[in-house]
């Protein structure tokens, strides 16, 4: 049972505390959702975000309001870790549904997924020109992306249930899984969704939205095995990131929450809540959508930080869910920042 007004539900591992406290001028505020930016009025809702070599937040966003869908091209704004606007920049040549980015570790390339238009862009981070560095076929949905450390390149296929594969300078992508395990039926329409690599790269973590589920990819130099359900029961499982312990981090998009997970799949954390909407503007998390930990200072990251995608699933002709009168009420959209004391990683 999922207590939706709980400040923070932390669960022992033993000797090992997931958390230990900051001082206690601040402690309060550990795990709990609290607004980081508001994005400028006219952005849509916020989907992908990333910290860039300079250390400064990267977010695109999704090119849908509470009205619906906007017109492109695809916009992505830039923060200081202050939460500072620094630079609004139009992606060249994209759709409006702009969705996964990160930096490629050997280059600083940086990748954005182009949802609407079934490709990955190379973006310049300074004036947001572009050039197609990734192509797939079908009726693709890319949703999210990720690297091994040979600097591949590996995006999630929400719709075809397909894990793509390219190399590092890019070109055409090649199914490297396909499994019915990475499709769905279910609501959100989403199927292979957030997805990253444990550290000894030998497996795969991919969430599955409209599941529900986090699906293991077994990996044997290089070469995939046979998927596997890893857990259920994640409300709406969306972002996924890994942290050095191997710990699933796991934005929790029906459920208003991050979800912790340890390596074995047992529940160590949820963090964050749903606070309502105040004047236009989501308080706490709100359908959050993707995750990335902030710079490293000392042991290790101190806040996550959370875009707010907010988005009213009845927009695609679906029934209601409990956030989507709340996601009507949005006019701004936020990024949320939640810290996390002193824990070590």
């Amino acid at each position: 049972m999922m207590l939706r007004k709980s400040r923070l539900l932390s669960v022992a591992l033993g000797a090992a505390a997931l958390f230990a406290l900051a001082a206690p001028a601040h402690a309060d505020d550990d795990g709990k959702a609290k607004i980081f930016a508001v994005l400028p009025s006219g952005a849509t809702g916020p989907e992908g975000i990333t910290v860039g070599p300079d250390k400064n937040v990267y977010v695109t966003t999704f090119g849908f309001n509470a009205s619906g869908p906007v017109a492109g091209p695809g916009k992505l704004y830039v923060f200081s870790t202050q939460g500072k606007l620094l630079r609004q920049l139009s992606v060249s040549g994209s759709t409006a549904q702009l969705l996964g980015l990160a930096f490629h570790p050997a280059t600083n390339d940086l990748l954005v997924i182009d949802n609407g238009g079934a490709k990955v862009l190379k973006v310049n981070p300074s004036t947001g020109a572009a050039t197609v560095f990734m192509t797939v076929t079908g009726g693709a949905g890319l949703n999210a992306l990720t690297f091994d450390a040979a600097g591949n390149v590996y995006v999630s296929d929400s719709f075809q249930g397909i894990i793509w594969k390219t190399a590092p300078a890019g070109g055409a992508g090649i199914p490297w899984v396909t499994d019915p395990l990475l499709t769905t039926t279910g609501v959100p329409p989403f199927g292979a969704n957030g997805l990253d690599f444990n550290k000894a790269q030998d497996a795969l973590f991919v969430a599955n939205t409209g599941n529900d589920t986090i699906v293991r990819i077994p990996v044997t130099a290089g070469t995939p095995g046979t998927p596997a359900v890893f857990v259920n029961s994640v409300n709406g499982a969306d972002g996924v990131i890994l942290d050095d312990d191997d710990n699933l981090w796991i934005a929790a998009n029906q459920a208003d929450h991050i979800t912790v997970l340890d390596k074995t799949g047992k529940l160590i954390a949820r963090l964050g809540e749903f606070d309502g909407v105040k004047n236009g503007t989501p308080q706490g998390l709100l359908f959050p959508a993707s995750l990335v930990f902030g710079p490293k200072h000392g042991n290790g990251p101190k806040e996550l930080f959370v875009t707010n995608l907010a988005l009213d699933l009845r927009l695609f002709g679906l029934a209601q869910t409990p956030d989507s009168q709340w996601a009507a009420q949005v006019t701004r959209y936020t990024v949320s920042r939640i810290k996390l004391g002193s824990r070590r990683r």
